[in-house]
């Protein structure tokens, strides 16, 4: 039996509709607002919501919202049932992925045929990726390219430029593989200024892998540009892992020297010079983002600031030299290396 999540303020459209629905042999769990309607989405991954626009606490387009930026309920199909019937509102309905919406008062067959029809294209698909797309022996995974390829049979998401990934202190539910674009990995000094302890291409993993379930993400993970991201939850990475030590070993390797990586970056902010720690702040984008040497890079101020653990102003200034200097030519945020040798020689 399929479980349909029915968020409606009116209690007697609720409740008709609710009955109405257990007759067509579906089971209905309730919600009278917004906000319980998406608790009880992520409590319970309903087979599909039907829901209400006009609703106190949040409306309809905040519940989809919030619901289609959850992992773990974004897949689940929508439909709007609403008393608005003008143009505007159902196309930002279906603008912000709605599957359906319709409009009071409803004709209750046209209400189960959306039902239907949507579930039925839930069951289509997922044959389909049965079919198209088999499932890798996750016991036999031989290096960390076996466990790249796998990383591609779960969920892909889409993160525009400047948008967080996660955030300091909330819940590790995911990790992550970078299928392409650049993600920060940074957090906030005593005195409010950001550092980036990491940057990530793509082919690179991140994420808390620590397998206490009350662990926490330590940094902020924030898209550098647009970017993709193949996601997994914590506890099928664990999984994965257990069945596979020798590329648990590997991952730990490219971990370890990422932390090694991120220590040098520190000794360099603490100890190095304003031209020392703008240069190497210079080359290690442009080897991160895996620029050719004398292509452009393009990086806000505020990043490379972040990254070397300066005040943008003396950043600026140093720049300015390096480019008077014929180490690196500047137009507008792009900074092109003309002399990394150079660079690297700086003390």
């Amino acid at each position: 039996m399929k479980n349909i999540l029915l968020i409606e303020d009116d209690i007697t459209v609720r409740e008709n509709t609710a009955e109405l629905l257990e007759l067509s042999d579906y089971e209905v769990a309730t919600a009278a607002n917004g906000r319980q309607g998406i608790d009880k989405a992520r409590a319970s991954h309903p087979d599909i919501i039907v829901c209400d626009v006009m609703m106190p606490e949040v409306d309809g387009y905040g519940v989809l919202e919030a619901l289609s930026n959850d992992p773990e309920t974004a897949n689940i199909p929508f439909i709007f049932l609403s008393a608005r019937t003008e143009h505007k509102d159902i196309r930002k309905g279906m603008d912000l992925g709605a599957d359906d919406y319709l409009t009071k008062p409803f004709d209750e067959e046209d209400l189960l045929s959306a039902i239907e029809s949507r579930l039925a294209k839930v069951a289509i698909l997922k044959s389909y990726q049965k079919i198209d797309q088999p499932k890798t022996d996750q016991g036999t995974l031989k290096d960390l390219d076996d466990l790249r390829e796998m990383f591609k049979e779960y969920r892909l998401e889409d993160f525009r430029k400047g948008e967080v990934i996660y955030e300091k202190g909330k819940h590790s539910n995911f990790f992550y593989l970078v299928k392409r674009g650049v993600v920060k990995a940074h957090r906030m000094d005593n005195q409010g200024k950001e550092l980036i302890t990491e940057l990530y291409k793509a082919g690179d993993f991140f994420g808390n892998h620590a397998n206490n379930t009350q662990s926490a993400y330590e940094d902020y993970a924030t898209a550098m540009e647009d970017s993709q991201l193949y996601v997994i939850s914590r506890e099928e990475f664990h999984k994965v892992l257990a069945k596979n030590p020798r590329v648990t070993l590997q991952l730990i390797e490219v971990l370890n020297t990422n932390l090694s990586e991120l220590k040098q970056q520190l000794m360099d902010m603490a100890y190095g010079s304003v031209r020392k720690k703008t240069a190497n702040t210079i080359l290690l984008f442009a080897e991160r983002i895996e620029k050719h040497p004398l292509k452009s890079i393009r990086i806000s101020r505020a990043d490379l600031a972040g990254v070397a653990g300066m005040a943008p102003e003396s950043l600026i200034r140093t720049l300015s030299d390096f480019k008077k200097e014929g180490l690196i030519e500047i137009e507008g945020r792009n900074i092109k290396l003309l002399n990394p040798e150079a660079l690297k020689n700086i003390k």
